[in-house]
């Protein structure tokens, strides 16, 4: 299968790895035509830290980079994509501005699908001129790493749609978690989104520090990391954005992005990758 992920991120260019170190073909395409290159260095800095520990062998990651190609134009990145994977910023109009261009130059029997933790296809898949070939491939951070993506239908994602989107994910070696029907933030992030909240409500309270919140999880309820601690790993700009988004939609202030989310984001500590969030980190991306 001929892969085009769209947006080389933290998000897409891992996507983008996992397929190629999975055997299939991957352009990876930016807006900012800069971008897919960085990427690629810095995906290399990660792989040969795992050759190195013994964790993949230079043959299987050498023949990865050989399967990742960059391109700087889009209607050349898509031109013979079986699947386009669309790994952007979590604003709907940009990424049905995105899908838009895609849809009148990508084959026709290409499937696009976006890889939004909480934006249903729904709001996207119209922008597209083929619902029916659209859905939700949502991976969670690290892509490397992380063994369930979640597949989402649509409400006119056509079964063949399904098929190949979850085909797709069993051949990289993960878990596809399959929703039939969708819902604002799926499956895995409504129950973290949850937590979170909460995480937040108490910390704004006044009842417990950052701190003392990741850590009644980690050590109480068994979590691998706090909800704060996760929330500077993914980026706080992220679930800020997802909530704005939501807000927009219902009006309802319980999905307003908090106080203090909203500080952090104006400010522009965004957690791990500024190197400042919940947490202060000695470099930017550490």
């Amino acid at each position: 299968m001929r892969l085009t992920i769209i947006g080389s991120g933290a998000m897409g260019s891992q996507i983008a790895m996992v397929s190629a170190l999975s055997g299939h073909d991957v352009v990876l395409y930016d807006l900012d035509p800069d971008a897919p290159a960085r990427a690629v260095t810095s995906l290399r800095h990660r792989l040969d830290r795992q050759v190195d520990k013994g964790r993949r062998s230079r043959e299987d990651v050498d023949a990865a980079f050989a399967r990742l190609g960059v391109v700087s134009d889009l209607e050349s990145a898509v031109a013979d994509a079986d699947l386009v994977i669309e790994a952007v910023v979590e604003r709907v109009s940009v990424k049905r501005d995105l899908f838009a261009r895609i849809g009148r130059v990508c084959p026709q029997h290409t499937v696009l699908a976006s890889n939004s933790s909480s934006i249903v296809p729904s709001k996207l898949a119209d922008a597209s001129g083929r619902p029916d070939r659209f859905c939700n491939i949502h991976f969670f951070n690290p892509a490397l790493v992380m063994k369930g993506v979640e597949v989402v239908r649509g409400q006119e994602t056509s079964d063949a749609t399904m098929t190949t989107a979850v085909e797709y994910v069993e051949g990289l070696g993960k878990q596809p978690i399959v929703l039939e029907k969708e819902i604002f933030g799926f499956v895995a992030n409504r129950v973290l989104n949850a937590v979170r909240d909460e995480a937040i409500s108490l910390h704004e309270g006044g009842y417990a520090s950052v701190e003392a919140i990741d850590a009644a999880c980690r050590t109480a309820l068994g979590y691998p990391m706090g909800p704060f601690e996760l929330m500077d790993l993914t980026g706080i700009d992220i679930g800020y954005h997802s909530k704005t988004e939501r807000y927009a939609e219902t009006g309802d202030p319980a999905d307003r992005p908090s106080r203090s989310v909203t500080e952090l984001v104006e400010a522009g500590h965004l957690g791990r990758k500024t190197g400042r969030g919940w947490y202060t980190y000695e470099t930017a991306g550490d």
